[in-house]
Parts: C-alpha cells; sequence; structure tokens
C-alpha cells in the first residue's frame, strides 16, 4: 500500500524553505502532493496558476510530488487523496503553537491521519513567505 503525504499551504510564493523541507520528507513517501490553498477572502500576490507553475518548476526533479490547488478544509482534501499525514515546516515557537493548534484540531476530525511536524534547516529559519513578497514588492 502507497503511503500519500500532503503538504499544504498557500504558497504566495513557495519559497527555499519550503522546498526545503519538501526534499527532507520525499524519501519517507511514496507520493507527496503539494497542495495549493485557495482562500476567496486572503489577497494574494500571485494566482493559483502561478504558485502551482512555480512549484512545479522548482520540483521538476520529483516524479513522486504532484501539485494541486484545494479550497476548504485540509482534513477534507486528505480524505478525498487518501493521504496519512500532513507536513508541516516549522521555523519558530510561534510556528510550533500555531501548527500544534491546527494538528488538533485535525486529529478531532480523523484520529488517523498525522501530522508531521519539520523543523526548518538553519538556513531557512528566517524564510518567509511574507518577506519574499516584500523583496519581490521593491523589484
Amino acid at each position: 500500500m502507497a503511503v500519500l503525504a500532503l503538504f499544504p499551504g498557500s504558497f504566495d510564493p513557495f519559497t527555499h524553505g519550503h522546498e526545503a523541507i519538501l526534499r527532507r520528507v520525499l524519501p519517507l513517501f511514496d507520493k507527496v502532493v503539494v497542495a495549493v490553498g485557495i482562500n476567496s477572502e486572503k489577497k494574494y500576490m500571485f494566482s493559483v496558476e502561478e504558485r502551482m507553475a512555480r512549484i512545479r518548476q522548482m520540483l521538476s526533479d520529483c516524479p513522486t510530488v504532484e501539485v494541486t490547488s484545494y479550497s476548504g478544509m485540509t482534513i477534507d482534501l486528505c480524505h478525498q487523496l487518501g493521504a496519512k499525514v500532513i507536513i508541516r515546516g516549522i521555523r519558530t515557537a510561534k510556528d510550533f503553537e500555531y501548527e500544534q493548534t491546527i494538528a488538533a484540531v485535525n486529529r478531532l476530525q480523523d484520529p488517523s491521519i498525522e501530522t508531521l511536524l519539520l523543523l526548518a534547516d538553519p538556513e531557512h529559519v528566517d524564510i518567509s513567505s511574507t518577506l519574499e513578497r516584500e523583496k519581490l514588492s521593491h523589484q
């Protein structure tokens, strides 16, 4: 039985920090789906198509990675795809507290789906999508 993991996020944009987390988990799973979230109440710098294209370009050498988009609850997408693991990266204690809360909510909805939290590599701790958008807006 193939083990499928889900790596969800808004990825606006998908950073080298995101890429590093993803590449670290690839050997652990048969397939990883990068799920680009769509929230109608959020304003994005890049369209969902642009975000997905960037991810596909950065991960073109990874045949076990699939990129999709979704709206709604992440746990519902796990059910739809058959994913048993949600992958999340954390940089700070603040990230940990947020991710711990989300993982607890997901666990209440379906205890069979695990959340795997990975610490960011030291060289990526200061990378965030917010900072990347700020840099891009000044170019």
